[in-house]
């Protein structure tokens, strides 16, 4: 879910880009990027897997001209690369909506924060409750982390798009369309889970090495 055009007021910009900028600035300080300087398929892995991200963005429905409905994969890309490398992915799929002229600049921050730090946060709290407190099963980590982590990451964006369209939204039109919409959330958790439960378990079958969050000792090897 992507706003496209300027609805909301200058304040929410400001705010939910000084969040944004934070989390991603917090992330590029704190996360060891050794690994993948160091790690030439690991550089290609990301870098198909971003392209393949900006070219799903494109194929969105708009039935509105503000909202944009599209698959985000940012549960699947934190579970692959962990939370930095997701959010960079996410971070260059917004600026090829803002730089094909689809969404307007300032809009960028709010953005990011729906579909980048929102699913991420979901996502990593879900799988450390997973790494800490069930069982070591590779269908617990599947159906927890990819399945049911993906749709309430999709969920929690949503929620906060259309939370921030009823909250500052002038347009008296455009915060009933987004109660609408808030109606028809349930209905757009299933593909998002879905693609990303199975992307999920065609890797663990075949490259199970390649999930960060995943380890294979622990789940399998140790079986």
């Amino acid at each position: 879910m992507t706003i496209s055009e300027l609805i909301l007021p200058t304040w929410i910009l400001l705010a939910c880009g000084a969040v944004s900028m934070s989390v991603l600035g917090l992330s590029v300080v704190h996360h060891s990027w050794q690994a993948l300087l160091s790690d030439r398929a690991l550089q290609h892995r990301w870098l198909a897997a971003s392209l393949a991200v900006v070219l799903m963005w494109q194929l969105r429905a708009q039935s509105v001209d503000w909202l944009s409905l599209h698959l985000m994969l940012t549960a699947l890309l934190t579970l692959i690369f962990k939370a930095p490398l997701a959010l960079m992915t996410n971070l260059i799929a917004n600026l090829s909506l803002v730089l094909l002229g689809k969404v307007a600049w300032p809009l960028l921050g709010v953005n990011v924060l729906i579909t980048g730090v929102i699913p991420v946060v979901i996502t990593v709290s879900i799988w450390r409750i997973v790494d800490r407190y069930l069982p070591d099963n590779l269908f617990v980590f599947i159906f927890v982390c990819g399945f049911f982590g993906a749709a309430l990451a999709a969920l929690g964006a949503g929620l906060a798009g259309l939370g921030l369209v009823m909250l500052g939204a002038v347009d008296p039109e455009a915060v009933y369309l987004a109660r609408e919409y808030a109606l028809f959330l349930p209905l757009l958790m299933p593909s998002e889970a879905f693609i990303t439960g199975m992307l999920l378990s065609i890797l663990m079958v075949y490259h199970p090495h390649w999930v960060a969050t995943f380890d294979s000792h622990r789940y399998i090897d140790t079986k």
